[in-house]
C-alpha cells in the first residue's frame, strides 16, 4: 500500500535519515539532482536539514511517499517565489528509491504535488529534469508542457555533463 504525506518540520527532522537514504539511493542509481559521486549519506542529511528550515519557514512543502510503512520516495514544492511570481511554484527532487519504481510511486506524489499546490494558491508550476530520462516520460504523461533543452545544463553524479528539459504546466 502506498500513501503520500505532507510533512510538517517537526515529521521532516524525524524522517531525515530515511530521506537521506531515498537520495543517496537515487545520486548512486546516476539521478540527476544536484549531488556528484560519491555522494554520502551526512551530505544527503546536510541536504535535508537546510530544506527542513525551508519547510519551518513556510517556503517549501516537503512531501513522502510510504509502501507498506517504509519511506521510499519524496517530491518538494518550493512556494518561496519573487514578489512578481505570486502564482507560481517550482517542483524539486523528486525521487523514488531504486526498489520502489515501478509502482506508480513518482506519478502519484506529483498529483500530491499538484494538490498542495493548488492548496497554497498557486497556478503555475514549473520544474526541469534530466532529458531522456525516466521522469521526463512521467512528466509529458501527467500533461506538463515541455519547454525546451538546454545543453549541457548540469554535471550527472559520474562527471559527465547532461542536457536538462524544463517543463510548465497550469494548474
Amino acid at each position: 500500500m502506498v500513501e503520500i504525506r505532507e510533512l510538517s518540520a517537526a515529521e521532516c527532522r524525524s524522517f531525515q535519515s530515511a530521506l537521506a537514504d531515498v537520495l543517496v539511493d537515487c545520486v548512486e542509481g546516476g539521478a540527476s539532482v544536484s549531488f556528484v559521486a560519491p555522494f554520502s549519506k551526512a551530505a544527503a542529511e546536510d541536504f535535508f536539514k537546510k530544506t527542513f528550515d525551508e519547510v519551518d519557514r513556510g517556503n517549501r512543502i516537503l512531501l513522502a511517499a510510504f509502501l507498506d510503512g517504509k519511506l521510499v520516495g519524496t517530491a518538494q514544492l518550493v512556494l518561496a517565489m519573487p514578489p512578481n511570481q505570486p502564482h507560481r511554484a517550482e517542483v524539486a527532487k523528486l525521487l523514488v528509491a531504486r526498489s520502489a519504481r515501478g509502482q506508480r510511486i513518482g506519478a502519484r506524489l506529483m498529483e500530491h504535488i499538484e494538490q498542495s499546490a493548488r492548496a497554497a494558491g498557486k497556478t503555475l508550476l514549473v520544474l526541469d529534469t534530466e532529458t531522456g530520462g525516466n521522469a521526463e516520460r512521467l512528466y509529458q504523461r501527467a500533461g506538463w508542457v515541455r519547454v525546451g533543452v538546454i545543453p549541457n545544463y548540469a554535471m550527472l553524479p559520474d562527471g559527465k555533463w547532461g542536457d536538462t528539459t524544463i517543463f510548465w504546466k497550469r494548474i
